[in-house]
């Protein structure tokens, strides 16, 4: 039996355990602040030393502000100084750079007076050698005429090359094949080898000085190289109205001639393209043509025969030229589909692969997540074993235990 108060209760009395059990946890709860306390005051050690060696840091930290404003003071006072040295070697230097230059005029008027001796030494010298040097020169204009006769030899060879060519012109056959030259040079410079062919037989036996193989439309084209050379001889070198208008009538018969022949032999239906080029190869000629007989241009137009220079001839082949590149693409046009197709494939294929990695992608990003979880929750129960603490309590007196059962009356 207790008494409390004046009133008696029994050891095993639910109100006796209750208070006990509350006196107990209080007691507990005493010791576990008391440890909780220590061990804050041994963690704020640490804090204090720090605190205290910033104080430190700051009181070094004014010794060195101090320091600072003493070094200012003394750079200033050097400069100061340094100043005033500079001033006073300046003008030292001063005097010193005019003295140089009084003896430098001096020396210099000194130098001037024996480059003036020199000079007129050396022109004694020059007036003797004169006759040397005239005999030199006389050598050497000797020489030059010697080239000189060299070089009239050259420009009579040259003469002969001129009468040559006026041989080769003033001959039907050979200027036509001066003619056919030109032409298959340009040609050959414009176009491919194997878009054009010379000296081409049609369907109707003739043969055409060039056939260029154009893709329908227009199709095939021929260029024919004709000359009239002497008509245009005849008309530049008529000396009256008279012989002016036989040669004008004689080049207009001429060059109609040569229109109304390309026109009949080389325009051919199914065949060739529905008009063809009159190749001129001199450009005096086709300037005169266009300068002073433009009804045989139009007349030419109207027979879809079009006259052309060694100038608009490479212009008219570039655009021909043109014309090729693009039916040879256009001829690559299925290829370059197919190789679409082929390539939309491949990136068809790699869009679907792209879809796998990034599904893959996905899977693994959903189980490093899981696995941040997983590592998350077994640090919080780590954290919370290594806070909590186990201790052991020691066993009690057994002969201070107060048995629970009930007790008598």
């Amino acid at each position: 039996m207790i008494e409390i108060a004046g009133t008696q209760y029994a050891l095993n009395d639910p109100v006796i355990l209750i208070a006990g059990g509350v006196v107990t946890l209080i007691l507990l709860l005493l010791f576990l602040s008391l440890r909780a306390a220590n061990r804050s005051a041994r963690m704020a050690e640490p804090l204090a030393r720090q605190i205290a060696h910033l104080g430190q840091h700051v009181q070094a930290l004014g010794q060195g502000q101090e320091q600072m404003r003493g070094g200012l003071q003394h750079v200033s006072d050097a400069q100061a100084n340094a100043q005033v040295q500079v001033i006073q070697t300046v003008e030292s230097r001063l005097s010193s750079v005019q003295q140089q230059m009084n003896d430098r005029l001096a020396d210099n008027a000194m130098k001037s007076a024996r480059a003036l001796a020199e000079m007129q030494e050396r022109m004694k010298e020059s007036l003797h050698g004169s006759s040397k040097q005239t005999a030199s020169s006389l050598t050497q204009l000797q020489e030059r005429l010697a080239a000189i006769d060299k070089a009239q030899d050259n420009i009579t060879k040259l003469s002969g090359d001129v009468l040559s060519l006026q041989d080769i012109l003033s001959n039907k056959q050979t200027r036509g094949a001066f003619g056919e030259i030109q032409l298959n040079d340009i040609v050959s410079k414009a176009l491919p080898s194997d878009s054009f062919k010379l000296q081409a037989t049609l369907s109707n036996g003739r043969r055409a000085d060039c056939l260029i193989n154009l893709p329908n439309p227009p199709g095939p084209i021929v260029i024919d190289s004709k000359f009239p050379l002497e008509a245009y001889e005849a008309l530049i070198g008529s000396t009256n109205d008279l012989e002016l208008k036989a040669a004008a009538q004689m080049f207009r018969s001429t060059v109609r001639k040569h229109i109304n022949d390309i026109a009949e032999k080389y325009i051919l239906d199914g065949e060739t393209a529905d008009g063809a080029l009159m190749f001129l190869p001199s450009e005096a000629v086709y300037a005169e043509l266009h300068a002073k007989f433009p009804e045989l241009v139009q007349e030419s137009f109207s027979k879809r025969v079009w006259i052309v220079s060694p100038t608009t001839c490479m212009a008219t082949l570039n655009t021909m030229r043109a014309i090729l590149k693009d039916a040879r693409m256009q001829e690559q046009a299925g290829a370059i589909r197919k190789e679409l197709g082929m390539l939309h494939k491949d990136v068809e294929r790699l869009g679907d692969r792209v879809l796998n990695l990034d599904r893959h992608f996905g899977q693994a990003a959903k189980d490093i997540s899981e696995i941040k979880i997983s590592a998350e929750k077994a640090g919080r129960r780590a954290q919370r074993l290594d806070n909590f603490d186990f201790e052991e309590i020691a066993p009690d007196d057994q002969s201070n235990v107060v048995p629970l059962g009930k007790t008598e009356s």
